[in-house]
């Protein structure tokens, strides 16, 4: 039984013993960046504005989440210059560019390298992408992370493609981005395994016809655990 069978379910109440099942009528996955590949800390880059002098950060965050700046910066219709002036409204005079950036990274962490080999593997028997919500300050910041850690170009080669929406003018959940990867790829969308950890962007995935899975990474949930079957 397909996932077309759940469709009137919550994904996120799915049990993944449902998909384990699954694994084998996949042909290609597309995967998630930030918390499913790459771990984050939210908390972190909260902190370092505080420290900066943005003592309601977190108030200041929920008010810009209402407008399109985010939405803006992460399709790339919004310029870094443009971005850091207005996070800048906030801070003391004396703030510069790079204290912005750096605070603004605060939350990307690390890759496990168990985790990296993981992917490797995962690759011999899949077609595999990366599809990431994401801006060109964080993907300046952990390209030179990943370049540094495991050599140059060498994350991004384990994926046939790498997405990142401020590079396409689109961004998840919304259906254009998924069906232009399907598209350039020649994806079958029933034989296309969608994993991320926001449950909009399952739903997203969803209603394009992929099949989607949500990984609960606020549960403790970890990419290469709860997915070792895809290697059997």
């Amino acid at each position: 039984m397909g996932l077309q069978g759940f469709r009137i379910l919550n994904p996120c109440c799915i049990d993944h013993s449902i998909f384990l099942r699954l694994m084998k009528q996949y042909e290609s996955i597309i995967f998630d960046l930030g918390g499913v590949i790459i771990n984050l800390d939210y908390n972190r880059t909260a902190q370092a504005f505080v420290d900066l002098g943005l003592t309601n950060f977190n108030e200041i965050y929920s008010k810009a989440k209402q407008t399109s700046l985010f939405d803006d910066f992460e399709k790339g219709t919004m310029e870094d210059p443009r971005f850091r002036a207005t996070l800048k409204q906030y801070l003391p005079a004396h703030i510069t560019d790079l204290q912005v950036d750096a605070a603004w990274n605060a939350m990307l962490l690390d890759i496990p390298l168990h985790r990296i080999e993981f992917l490797r593997n995962v690759a011999k028997h899949y077609r595999i992408f990366l599809l990431s919500n994401t801006n060109h300050i964080h993907v300046e910041a952990f390209t030179k992370m990943n370049d540094q850690l495991f050599g140059q170009g060498a994350f991004e080669s384990i994926f046939e493609k790498h997405y990142y929406s401020c590079n396409m003018g689109m961004r998840k959940p919304d259906a254009e981005i998924f069906e232009f990867v399907l598209k350039e790829n020649g994806l079958d969308r029933t034989k296309t395994l969608f994993i991320d950890d926001s449950p909009q962007h399952v739903e997203g995935a969803l209603k394009t016809g992929l099949h989607a899975e949500l990984l609960r990474v606020e549960m403790g949930e970890k990419l290469e655990t709860v997915y070792a079957n895809l290697l059997l």
